[in-house]
């Protein structure tokens, strides 16, 4: 591993942000080809490399996949859309893609979100054959300071570590000391 002082990898991963309002600002040729190289080494089950990258920048063709549905109005302003579409559907493989391509955005100042568009609409659409599975839809795009804000409805403290975790092996315990052992028999009695 080569150590790099452009990012840390734990910070890029806890500071990213889904963002749905872009400023009218393109993507530059390299900063794409860089998220999409990010999800083209995505590992893959049984190193079977399912996923297929369609890209979507054309400003007519963003404006007809975010009429598609409700809650994808917001891909219109996009710098672009990526779709992964699957030879061979494995939510998990797309899954870390879609992760990966947008913690990279998020390193070159782009950000991200991904959207629900229904697929046999979106499959019509782009032109995206019989076969394929569609899995992922994110749009890509330069965040808007103005609407930097998370909204209120979302605007809240995560879970706390200790309401998420459960240790599973009781030997694990003793070898944790008694932080974790109360942490367990804590989240048991909820």
């Amino acid at each position: 591993m080569v150590p790099s002082a452009a990012m840390d990898a734990y910070r890029a991963v806890v500071d990213k942000r889904d963002q749905r309002a872009f400023l009218p600002k393109p993507l530059p040729d390299e900063s794409l080809r860089r998220i999409l190289q990010a999800g083209r080494m995505t590992g893959s089950s049984k190193n079977s490399e399912p996923n297929r990258l369609v890209v979507v920048r054309d400003r007519e063709r963003l404006r007809a996949l975010a009429g598609l549905s409700r809650f994808a109005r917001w891909l219109a302003d996009a710098a672009a859309v990526v779709v992964i579409a699957q030879t061979q559907p494995h939510e998990f493989d797309a899954g870390r893609c879609a992760q990966n391509m947008m913690v990279a955005a998020w390193n070159d100042g782009v950000s991200s979100c991904p959207a629900h568009v229904p697929e046999p609409e979106l499959a019509k659409l782009l032109g995206i054959p019989g076969g394929v599975f569609i899995n992922r839809v994110i749009g890509f795009g330069y965040v808007d300071p103005g609407h930097a804000a998370a909204p209120p409805s979302v605007a809240r403290r995560r879970l706390p570590l200790d309401t998420l975790v459960h240790l599973a092996e009781p030997l694990l315990f003793r070898a944790l000391g008694p932080f974790w052992t109360q942490i367990w028999l804590r989240a048991r009695s909820r």
